[in-house]
């Protein structure tokens, strides 16, 4: 017997299967919030320099605002004032000559900046002044964040595969919901930076430990379904986001805003299920049998299970966990199928990371509203979503994984080549890009929790996270580069997505093919299983 067969008759997607799903979707709402919140408290508005300086004694008179600046500040070539500069002192010659001022003395803004407000009250940039020399601040909070995640995903993964997935989810909802307040009052740039540093850490514990739950109570017939089923409130919460953003203009607010679904978590964790596969392996048996007769009793199979005791579940799943060993991070690479499967995932893992953070955290290159690009990006994932849960029933995952990180690339790869005033095409070839992206992405959680086993699961996905994370928090100062050469970023999207999928082609195929449970049913052969009932 094995608890494939066992899932099976205590419903193997049910009532409960998609109760869990709707509890789920309440704190996984906040993973696209945060994500990409950077995108709007950490937006750039017009601004020029503070020209109060030059009017110390009145010199100005009766000029008006416009022809203050004209003579404070040189122009760009759009005729807007300079954001970085201004003349030493002012030039009222160019009020009746407007020649060049190429060769007038400028300086530096030398009493901060004055910024435009009618789309944002105030963001990072307007109340730290990160513009000019400190713009790589405004993404390095980016980055920050993305470090957080990053170690967030190590550390969650390895405590939940040693503590149990449902105390570690309560942790990472207080963790994320402590700090993202506590960002939301800092006062200076130094105390946000940290704040979100420890809201990353807490939030990718919600992100991979929630998937993985929803994955270990599905079935082999629905474990694709559910998994793409529990990822569509990343969509709807990035289609969400820029309607918050657009209502709540200023930064601390928002940042509330959207921390504020963790306190509804944390009331309904109490009905969070722990996963019974976890359990058994640990030797939590009593424990397992209980959530095995919910799920039975809440499925309407209150009969599967009156034959089957406490005691019986230990031959379900038969481990080789000797005595109180606890399996580490080391275990994923001791043998030789589970170090290639742990490079093979981390490297699969940085390509699409990589690409489609690039991707998300650039949606101001495309000439469109800020909103509205945001919107559509979220938008084109429900169709990539659609698209994903195709390939994976038809191609199965390799397949599809390796096509559609190649598939992306291709999409950036093509805008290159197109010229940046044709903004209509390069964002259409942009969109289709992050749905592809979207639709790798979905695919990866999947296929990372089917390729490790129960025991090191959460292990496996907090590496794969981790490894994953590092290209996130390189994806916004890549953007960056555009200074050094304007393709550069996308050529280094381009080739990471390519060459991602191309080695994503050497992991195993694992559609309906029983969750592993043992580092041992990895170093052998899988065969797929067959469906069927108990004795």
């Amino acid at each position: 017997m094995k608890f494939e067969n066992l899932l099976a008759e205590v419903g193997g997607f049910g009532k409960f299967q998609i109760s869990l799903i709707l509890i789920m979707v309440i704190p996984r709402v906040t993973l696209p919030f945060h994500f990409l919140l950077i995108n709007f408290i950490g937006a750039i508005p017009s601004h020029h320099c503070d020209i109060s300086s030059l009017d110390a004694d009145g010199i100005f008179g009766n000029l008006t605002q416009e022809e203050r600046l004209t003579v404070s500040i040189p122009a760009q070539e759009d005729g807007s004032p300079a954001s970085c500069h201004m003349f030493s002192h002012p030039q009222f010659h160019l009020l009746s000559n407007s020649s060049s001022t190429t060769d007038l003395p400028v300086v530096e803004c030398q009493n901060g900046w004055k910024y435009d407000n009618s789309t944002f009250k105030s963001t990072l940039s307007t109340e730290f002044d990160l513009v000019c020399n400190k713009r790589g601040l405004n993404k390095a909070t980016a980055t920050i964040f993305f470090v957080g995640v990053m170690i967030g995903a190590a550390f969650s993964g390895w405590l939940s595969d040693r503590f149990g997935r449902k105390p570690m989810l309560m942790v990472s909802y207080l963790i994320t919901a402590a700090f993202g307040v506590a960002s939301a009052f800092s006062q200076s740039f130094i105390m946000f930076a940290i704040t979100r540093f420890f809201t990353g850490l807490g939030i990718t514990g919600i992100s991979i430990i929630t998937i993985v739950l929803c994955v270990e109570w599905a079935d082999i017939e629905h474990r694709t379904f559910a998994a793409v089923i529990i990822s569509l409130d990343w969509s709807i919460g990035t289609m969400i986001l820029p309607g918050i953003a657009y209502f709540v203009k200023d930064w601390r607010s928002l940042v509330l805003a959207v921390t504020a679904p963790l306190a509804l978590a944390v009331i309904t964790w109490r009905w969070i299920p722990e996963s019974a596969r976890w359990l058994i392996v640990n030797g939590k048996l009593e424990e397992a049998h209980l959530y095995l007769s919910k799920c039975a009793s809440v499925n309407k199979r209150e009969n599967s299970l009156k034959d089957i005791k406490p005691q019986t579940l230990a031959a379900v799943i038969i481990t080789e966990n000797k005595g109180d060993r606890k399996y580490s991070c080391l275990d994923l690479i001791r043998s030789s199928n589970m170090r290639k499967l742990s490079i093979l995932s981390g490297i699969t893992w940085f390509g699409v990371a990589f690409t489609y953070y690039g991707i998300s955290l650039n949606i101001t290159g495309f000439g469109l509203d800020l909103y509205l690009t945001q919107f559509i990006y979220g938008a084109i994932e429900l169709p990539a979503k659609l698209l994903a849960y195709v390939c994976l029933d038809k191609l199965g995952r390799r397949y599809s994984q390796a096509g559609l990180l190649v598939t992306t690339g291709a999409c950036i790869g093509i805008t290159i080549l197109i010229p940046r005033d044709l903004w209509l095409p390069r964002t259409v070839i942009a969109v289709l890009g992050k749905g592809f992206s979207e639709a790798a992405f979905t695919c990866l959680f999947l296929y990372t929790t089917e390729i490790f086993p129960t025991m090191l699961r959460q292990n496996g996905l907090g590496y794969s996270s981790f490894v994953g994370r590092i290209g996130v928090s390189l994806a916004p100062l890549v953007v960056l580069l555009d200074e050094v050469w304007l393709p550069l970023p996308q050529v280094l999207f381009c080739t990471a997505a390519i060459a991602a999928g191309l080695l994503a082609l050497l992991l195993p195929e694992t559609r309906n093919v029983r969750l592993p449970e043992t580092i041992e049913d990895i170093e052998k052969t899988r065969k797929r299983s067959i469906f069927s009932p108990l004795p």
